[in-house]
């Protein structure tokens, strides 16, 4: 008997001894974030053929999409991913407006378009380099539309024939209020330190929101003849 039980108290401690603790994950920590929902899970990839593509998780706890009045969950690794990938087209890189004649404005059209499926908002912003400019220096000013009280920040009433220069609206989905009703505005010119302005924004996810920029130009009847360009820049920025 008295073996028997040493034979015991031998294999409790070599069993104690073989035995690891089990860990659960916790969060998930460093100097500059933490993840308080870790999961480990069974099996993930992305298996593709010439018809689809998958990515898949195994081992979330109950994923899926959950809706109520006032809010919507998607739960599951999946979700990470962005459902509408951040995206900024224009539909033409050069615009041109041909001969002007005098007292007669011209008008083109370009279309921006913008996908964005995170929560932070984004927004399009747009510049000048310098006004419109010829290869012997002469320039087309910028317009002050109709009662001279349009610049880079401000919109203003541009339909008289007899208001020239060159200027900008916008029209369409995200756009700021201050074009409403085919109001028009100044670039804003870099080389007069102007500081770029917003032309599209939202904090809402949206698929192929389109918003369209009138170019406009007029011209005097002292205006120097010769070729005239300049260039606009738009700069689109997600936030996350």
């Amino acid at each position: 008997m008295k073996v028997n039980w040493l034979l015991l108290i031998i294999f409790i401690l070599l069993f104690s001894l073989a035995a690891k603790p089990v860990l659960a994950q916790s969060s998930v920590s460093s100097d500059n974030y933490e993840i308080t929902w870790p999961n480990v899970n069974m099996g993930a990839g992305l298996p593709t053929s010439s018809s689809y593509k998958l990515g898949v998780t195994t081992g979330q706890n109950a994923p899926g999409l959950y809706t109520s009045t006032g809010y919507k969950i998607r739960a599951g690794f999946q979700y990470i991913h962005s459902i509408i990938p951040f995206r900024f087209s224009i539909s033409d890189i050069s615009i041109a407006f041909g001969t002007l004649t005098v007292g007669t404005p011209k008008t083109e059209n370009n279309i921006l378009t913008v996908s964005f499926g995170a929560a932070g908002g984004y927004q399009v912003t747009a510049q000048e380099n310098k006004p419109l400019t010829s290869d012997a220096n002469d320039t087309i000013a910028d317009t002050t539309c109709d009662a001279s009280d349009c610049d880079e920040s401000d919109a203003g009433v541009w339909t008289l024939d007899t208001t020239y220069g060159f200027g900008y609206s916008m029209s369409g989905n995200d756009v700021p209020g201050g074009f409403s009703g085919g109001k028009y505005k100044q670039f804003a010119d870099t080389a007069a330190a102007e500081s770029a302005q917003i032309v599209m924004s939202s904090l809402n996810v949206g698929r192929d929101r389109q918003a369209t920029v009138t170019y406009k130009v007029n011209i005097t009847n002292i205006q120097a003849a010769g070729t005239y360009g300049n260039i606009i820049t738009f700069i689109a920025t997600p936030s996350y």
